[in-house]
């Protein structure tokens, strides 16, 4: 059993330890558009990784993408030729979906009460989203959608703290949220899994190359920032692209990400 682990060294999400709010988690909608367009993916090798800990190939599985929003983990279980229908409870990240993906299965709910049949999913994916779950009733709700036999898939996109600018845009981050210093994470698994299914897990490092512009708007559209609004949020944000403007003269941002992957056959 893979232990509980440190949060990552900013979240920009609630700690596990705390209380998950809804009014947080649909705080998306309203941003749907710039999620789509500014959040990042996720590397080839993600896929082939939840296949080899599953146990079996994702062509022709039924899989729920769980807290799908707009659509960027389905999309590559879709291509990959998995049988995905998607669960997501926003609205506005529901028709942003709708629009990125006509012919993909969409139904409205969340985790902790999944509009799915018994034994109806080869495999349950959370894209970066267990954690606005409550684990006592998303995992037993898992358990029973998947087959016997079928497996539960959590994955994160977190930013590697490593690379000396990510480390101090972190700390600039946890100061101007009032966050707690963040926790020694010296290369182990970053995130908090539920107790009782026995997950394995894996590290998945990867980069993408983008404009500043496009680096702030993803920044912008994490929670923390949506629930401040907008002018709140350019207290921190106009001085971070002066700050960042100096650090890449060509305008292009190269971020560094850790995908962090925990599969459990249930």
């Amino acid at each position: 059993m893979t232990p509980r682990a440190q949060t990552p060294p900013f979240s920009r999400i609630p700690p596990a330890s705390q209380p998950r709010s809804t009014s947080q988690a649909r705080s998306f909608d309203a941003a749907a558009a710039v999620y789509a367009d500014s959040r990042p993916s996720y590397p080839p090798s993600l896929l082939d990784a939840v296949e080899e800990l599953a146990g079996f190939g994702l062509a022709g599985t039924r899989v729920a993408d769980v807290g799908a929003g707009t659509g960027l983990g389905t999309a590559l279980l879709h291509a990959r030729g998995a049988r995905v229908t998607a669960v997501e409870p926003g609205a506005g990240m529901a028709a942003e979906f709708r629009r990125a993906l006509p012919g993909v299965p969409l139904v409205r709910g969340d985790g902790d009460r999944l509009p799915l049949r018994s034994a109806s999913c080869d495999l349950v994916t959370y894209a970066q989203a267990w954690h606005w779950t409550d684990p006592e009733r998303s995992v037993p709700e898992a358990r029973r959608v998947l087959r016997p036999g079928g497996a539960l898939a959590l994955w994160w996109n977190d930013s590697d703290a490593t690379v000396p600018w990510t480390a101090e845009q972190d700390a600039r981050l946890r100061r101007f949220f009032g966050a707690a210093k963040a926790p020694a994470v010296t290369g182990g698994f970053a995130r908090e899994l539920p107790v009782g299914p026995d997950f394995t897990t894996r590290l998945l490092p990867w980069s993408r190359r983008v404009s500043l512009d496009t680096h702030l708007a993803n920044l912008g559209s994490y929670s923390d920032f949506l629930m401040i609004g907008p002018e709140a949020a350019r207290v921190f944000l106009d001085p971070e692209r002066e700050r960042l403007a100096a650090l890449f003269p060509d305008g292009t941002v190269e971020e560094r990400y850790v995908v962090s992957l925990a599969v459990a056959r249930l």
